[in-house]
This record gives C-alpha cells, sequence and structure tokens, in this order.
C-alpha cells in the first residue's frame, strides 16, 4: 500500500540519530540501538495483535504465513505418522500468500483446503486454518466462530492482518487467534518496486519455544 508515513515519525523516530550515534567513541550504539528499536517493534506488534510473543521480523506476509502452517503442522503431527494433514485455507486470502503456502506445504505431504470459511467443515483431519483480516475484497469480517471451530476441532488458526487497520479493529487475538501475521510495509515503508517488506508474527505463549526467527528480550537480573 502507498502509505504516508507523517514527517513528525519519520524525524523523531526513524531518524531518530539517538539510535545510531555512540555517546563514548569506543562504544558500538548502533547495536544498541537496533536492538532497543526492534523491541519496541516487537512490543508495537503484540499491542496491536493482542497476542504475547512477537519475533524480530520475518521476510514478508506470504512467507510468515507459511511458517505459521509448518509450525502448527510440526506442533500436531509426528515425523512418521502424520494423522492430520489438512490446511484450510479461505479462498479470501492474498494470492502470493495462497501460493507460497502451497510451495511449503507440497514437499512435507501438507494437504491443502481451499474454501469459505463459513461452509468449511473442519474435522481432526485438519491442524490448522487460515484466514485474512480484512479480506481480499477489503471486508472486515467476524471470525470468532470460525476460530472456536477450528479449536474445537484440536487445530490452530492463524490471522494475516493489516497493522494499520488493527489501530481500529479488535485485534486477532481477542478473536481468539493463535498466531498473527501480516506486512510491516502499511506502515510507510516505500514500496521499493514491489519486493518484500518485513513480517511481523505474534503469537500465544503456548509456541514461544516454536516461533520462527529471533526474538529479542529484556533480561531481569538478580536485583
Amino acid at each position: 500500500y502507498d502509505t504516508i508515513t507523517p514527517s513528525v515519525i519519520l524525524r523523531n523516530v526513524f531518524e531518530n540519530p539517538g539510535w545510531y550515534t555512540q555517546y563514548t567513541p569506543y562504544q558500538a550504539e548502533i547495536s544498541q540501538g537496533r536492538l532497543e528499536s526492534l523491541l519496541n517493534y516487537q512490543t508495537m506488534v503484540s499491542d496491536l495483535t493482542a497476542l504475547p510473543i512477537a519475533n524480530a521480523s520475518l521476510l514478508d506476509e506470504a512467507t510468515a504465513a507459511a511458517e505459521a502452517m509448518t509450525m502448527f503442522f510440526n506442533t500436531l503431527n509426528k515425523q512418521d505418522h502424520i494423522e492430520r494433514p489438512k490446511f484450510f485455507v479461505d479462498s479470501a486470502i492474498f494470492p502470493q500468500t495462497k501460493d507460497v503456502l502451497v510451495t511449503r506445504a507440497v514437499p512435507v505431504g501438507i494437504e491443502i483446503v481451499e474454501g469459505n470459511y463459513r461452509t468449511a467443515t473442519i474435522d481432526t483431519t485438519y491442524f490448522g486454518a487460515i484466514v485474512q483480516y480484512p479480506n481480499s475484497n477489503g471486508s472486515i469480517e467476524d471470525y470468532r466462530n470460525f476460530v472456536s471451530v477450528v479449536h474445537a476441532a484440536g487445530a490452530y488458526a492463524v490471522m494475516a492482518t493489516d497493522l494499520l487497520a488493527l489501530t481500529l479493529l479488535t485485534p486477532p487475538g481477542e478473536l481468539g487467534a493463535d498466531v498473527a501475521v501480516g506486512s510491516a510495509q502499511r506502515f510507510g515503508v516505500p514500496l521499493g518496486y514491489g519486493g518484500p517488506h518485513a513480517a511481523f508474527m505474534s503469537t500465544k505463549e503456548d509456541f514461544k519455544r516454536s516461533i520462527p526467527g529471533r526474538i529479542i528480550g529484556i533480561s531481569i537480573d538478580a536485583q
């Protein structure tokens, strides 16, 4: 999306020299500034999606969706015995996301089932499902019932979403989603001829040992 970054944010956040100038000549302050800004990023993503854990970004939205699918698959299936091969993909998700999901699903034996989330029958052969919020038609759907159906079958739900929309909409975490993914380009990162923009991914505490990418944490000492 060709989004405008307000100049006050551009100057005081992105171009703030406090992130990259050292206060003593021998300290590599840019690495500290980078860690701090990544922590701010994670906190913002966690707040907007209402999910407690966020990583320090992935390649793009489609890759993040595929990572969520793989994470669910590995959580509910043993390597030598796949009891739940199916992953539901709502027909109103972005086409590039669907393409990457298919590419990543085929080699590991995941069966992609596409359809309308309203009429889908989710049973115990499914390990997960993905919906888009707002979807590719620009529609804002209430996925609460669908997510509860997915959970009732013992599967997990991922919501591909839009951070800017989440400043107004009910966040995925409150709708019951296990994972939220999307593109950070929405916050005014230049379009760059259609290249990938950093994706966000946030999830529940249950997946803290299996979330892909890296997490910037705050250390707490004995005092």
